[in-house]
């Protein structure tokens, strides 16, 4: 039905055969119909296929509310926001300025809305059409009141002269205007009790109870949660007559694995790369990035219980893109080519998404953490090219006895001249054209010299502005 189709009042609506139906049915409907077309269910959401993804489909065909439980950072608020998708394009609703929700024409649940529809001609009843995307809303739970979500006892309608225990004395809360839509209630273990307790009811009875006064009101929507395992599972947290009512748990994760991880980053920033200076990115920098957040994961000295969020993967990435970026802008070359001293400023972008294990950290400062995991991320992609093609031909250029300065402002022209001859297998190890190119060239040499002294076989000396490699 298009817009200009669409009905503009109840008679009008009534023959154009739309039907009723509960938003979870209608979500069932349209999600049946996708999966039937083979369309893309779940546009930007990498790394779920045989995981998450599964578990979000048989909980919408059955209809659940749903928790989805997982670690900061693991794309919990985006699959919510996706499920909007399944929504009708628009749903009609009694477009009267009085009515507190947007009602189904055929089934009201409002009184202020049953007594106009009862006082007025079908055709003196006004329809509008209430948009997909308006359909969602979210809250997150610190700081959240019980008003805030489920409503209040209005002052101003008690002073009018309404009984306190008639519905229109009531302010309804976010989830009672949400009738027929969606509502996503993020971080429910910082939820206040009272609040749990108002949740409770409404997914038992779907009707809202308010400073005692109940309302029957036939509530029709579907509710979604997300919660960290950590504070999910800590007992009182979340009262259990609360956890007894969501229809299905979705375990969300991490990537499985770095080239997954690589893939979020691409799409989530690849778009930035293009324009008046462009960046090109040799694919070992891509997974330097990628295996910082790995290390990280795995560090002792990082609470892992908070978790590392692929957020500080993102963060990182943009953060070695501008600095190759400022870096090519000043020199006047182009594409900027992202080396790993780019990676000095990661200080900056990544200490703020990390929390010290404060048992296992030892006294260590984020630096010295953050210096550590990037460290052993080099080391760990290093190893695997010289596996791969050899450490004696990835690092014969290098003859012993010299020094070899490096920086993230060094134009790449110094490295080429310090680099004369390249090695084939550079080309072929790194999939870049380092002959070639004196940018890609100069990010070789860095991931090489980097890579080395991961692996103790040159010594290093840090001062500000860059380092100095010495070769024995």
């Amino acid at each position: 039905m298009t817009t200009t189709e669409r009905p503009s009042n109840l008679r009008d609506l009534r023959l154009s055969g739309w039907q009723s139906k509960s938003v979870k049915r209608e979500i069932q409907d349209n999600f049946l119909r996708s999966l039937a077309a083979g369309d893309e269910l779940f546009p930007g959401i990498v790394g779920y296929e045989n995981t998450v993804i599964p578990e979000i489909n048989l909980a919408l065909i059955a209809g659940h509310d749903m928790l989805f439980l997982g670690e900061k950072g693991q794309a919990k608020s985006r699959l919510m926001r996706s499920l909007v998708g399944f929504l009708d394009e628009a749903i009609p609703y009694v477009a009267i300025a009085e009515a507190p929700v947007h009602d189904d024409p055929f089934k009201p649940i409002s009184k202020v809305v049953r007594d106009f529809v009862a006082q007025h001609a079908e055709e003196d009843v006004p329809i509008g059409w209430w948009q997909r995307e308006d359909r969602y809303a979210e809250r997150l739970s610190p700081g959240t009141k019980f008003a805030d979500i489920i409503g209040e006892i209005d002052p101003a309608k008690l002073a009018g002269g309404t009984s306190m225990s008639a519905e229109d004395a009531l302010h309804f809360g976010l989830i009672p205007r949400m009738h027929r839509g969606i509502f996503a209630m993020n971080e429910l273990p910082e939820l206040d009790e009272l609040v749990q307790v108002g949740l409770f009811n409404i997914l038992e009875e779907r009707d809202v109870q308010i400073r005692g006064y109940p309302v029957r009101f036939d509530l029709d929507v579907l509710i979604l949660f997300s919660a960290n395992p950590s504070t999910y599972n800590r007992s009182g947290k979340v009262i259990p007559q609360l956890k007894d009512r969501i229809g299905s748990i979705v375990h969300t994760h991490y990537p499985r694995d770095r080239d997954l991880g690589i893939e979020i980053l691409q799409q989530e920033v690849e778009s930035d790369l293009a324009g008046e200076f462009p960046v090109s990115i040799p694919y070992f920098m891509r997974e330097i990035v990628e295996q910082i957040t790995i290390q990280a994961r795995k560090s002792k000295y990082i609470d892992q219980q908070s978790g590392v969020s692929a957020r500080f993967s993102i963060a990182n990435y943009r953060t070695m893109i501008a600095s190759a970026r400022q870096r090519a802008v000043v020199t006047g070359e182009s594409p900027a080519v992202p080396r790993i001293s780019d990676l000095g400023h990661l200080y900056s972008s990544a200490l703020g998404k990390l929390e010290l294990d404060l048992m296992g950290s030892h006294q260590m400062s984020e630096r010295q953490v953050l210096d550590a995991v990037m460290a052993e991320a080099i080391r760990i992609v290093f190893e695997e090219y010289v596996e791969q093609h050899g450490l004696a031909e990835i690092a014969e250029i290098f003859g012993k006895g010299i020094k070899i300065e490096v920086g993230d402002l060094l134009p790449s022209a110094e490295y080429a001249r310090r680099l004369q001859r390249v090695p084939t297998v550079w080309d072929k190890a790194f999939e870049v054209n380092a002959a070639e190119n004196e940018a890609v060239r100069a990010s070789c040499v860095e991931f090489v010299l980097a890579g080395l002294y991961a692996m103790d076989r040159i010594s290093r000396a840090q001062h500000h502005g860059g380092m100095t490699y010495t070769i024995e």
